[in-house]
């Protein structure tokens, strides 16, 4: 299964905000010619955002503000803001495989684990980083331009 492309929309949402919220009124309009993505979806992500508490919205004129610091909001908020990941999990395992065959039979033994282990050392790292360091980074290439 893959993470849906609204988890890195929603960091580059995000940057947007800081970025350019001193400037300018930040609005879904210009989310989406900044990311690329449907401003319907730029929308939608935005409600999953202020519904977990990472951003503030005002209908009309009033376009989008954080509501947490950048260090206080990690990767891993925002993948779970924007359900990134359904209860079964990063990587769902295909339906029915064939019990007849000694493959089949067991291949989810030998798999279920590793799996786990794979996704929990993912949403490590997305706790271990913090909006805060992507926008830094951001703001350096940027600078480099």
């Amino acid at each position: 299964m893959q993470i849906t492309s609204k988890f890195t929309a929603a960091v580059h949402i995000l940057a947007c905000i800081d970025i350019f919220g001193d400037q300018m009124r930040v609005t879904s309009d210009f989310l989406s010619g900044s990311t690329g993505v449907n401003a319907v979806i730029v929308r939608n992500v935005l409600g999953q955002l202020r519904t977990a508490g990472i951003v503030e919205t005002r209908q009309g004129s009033g376009g989008a503000h954080l509501a947490k610091a950048l260090d206080e909001i990690t990767l891993y908020d925002i993948y779970k803001a924007v359900d990134c990941v359904d209860d079964e999990g990063l990587f769902h395992f295909h339906e029915n495989p064939n019990a007849e065959c000694p493959v089949g039979r067991n291949i989810h033994k030998a798999m279920d684990g590793r799996l786990e282990s794979a996704q929990a050392a993912l949403e490590n790292e997305l706790k271990s980083t913090t909006l805060a360091q992507v926008v830094s980074d951001t703001r350096n290439l940027i600078d480099e331009e």
